[in-house]
């Protein structure tokens, strides 16, 4: 079974210079926050180190301000995360223009259709929740806010990976590690831009087993009040229980509905 999450998400590299529009200070100090945060959520010197591709020496300085700021604590051998850390995160969260508001419509479509219902964005190659409420038939529960999936293999990355300007989506498909997680995974860039087209103009996106042979999924984009798909919206169900048809005859309009809703509340309407 392919894997359900990606917590082993690579830190970037950061230039070795510094410059007028780098502080190499405040990239490190982000590198050994994420370091931290990999898990099992506490770490020698050494392994924070390896992790965010530092000198023990640097990191050493880093984790000694992170200690005396309160975003990280220590026994003496082991380093780890303190619940200030949590704040960085909610920060992003905040400042969405749909997330407060989300939650009830998102919720209220689970309870409409009975399935795991979900709301992610689009960061880089990756889709990432932002909100996730899950069925009972869903046994997987190792999804929740800030879990990553490749984009292309899930209902909510194609939507996203469908809406984004040509030359973004160019790139993407020239750099996109396509690889088959399951007998059905598309890995083919010129197949995947053609399933992607399609997504594009039917205004949904389907996905059976790309990723887990047990799950099968819908996902519509959620446009902002300048028409941008800034977000996805998605039912999930057990693989096998549903076609594709009676999936959108089932889901598609709850689905839309709610994009619609969480659309509306957003500040410019």
């Amino acid at each position: 079974m392919a894997p359900s999450s990606r917590s082993d998400k690579r830190i970037p590299a950061s230039p070795k210079k510094e410059s007028d529009g780098f502080v190499r200070a405040i990239a490190r100090g982000f590198s050994v926050v994420e370091a931290l945060g990999q898990p099992p959520g506490r770490h020698t010197l050494s392994e924070t180190a390896k992790s965010a591709g530092l000198t023990r020496a640097t990191t050493r300085r880093m984790l000694a301000t992170l200690v005396v700021m309160k975003y990280c604590e220590t026994d003496g051998r082991y380093f780890q995360l303190r619940p200030r850390a949590l704040g960085l995160g909610m920060s992003y969260l905040n400042a969405l223009p749909f997330w407060t508001t989300s939650h009830r419509i998102v919720e209220s479509l689970r309870d409409e259709l009975s399935e795991s219902c979900a709301l992610a964005v689009l960061d880089e190659d990756d889709i990432v929740y932002v909100q996730r409420w899950p069925s009972r038939r869903i046994l997987s529960t190792n999804l929740g806010v800030g879990s990553r999936l490749p984009a292309y293999v899930v209902s909510l990355g194609r939507a996203l990976l469908a809406a984004l300007p040509p030359d973004q989506l160019k790139d993407y498909l020239a750099r996109a590690d396509l690889k088959k997680l399951t007998p059905r995974t598309i890995d083919d860039p010129k197949k995947l831009r053609a399933t992607l087209t399609q997504i594009a103009e039917q205004g949904y996106a389907w996905i059976d087993g790309e990723l887990d042979p047990a799950i099968c999924g819908m996902a519509v984009p959620v446009r902002n009040p300048q028409g941008q798909a800034i977000a996805a919206i998605s039912v999930n169900t057990i693989s096998g229980s549903i076609t594709e048809t009676a999936a959108r005859r089932k889901f598609l309009r709850p689905l839309q509905r709610a994009a619609q809703d969480i659309r509306m509340q957003m500040p410019g309407n």
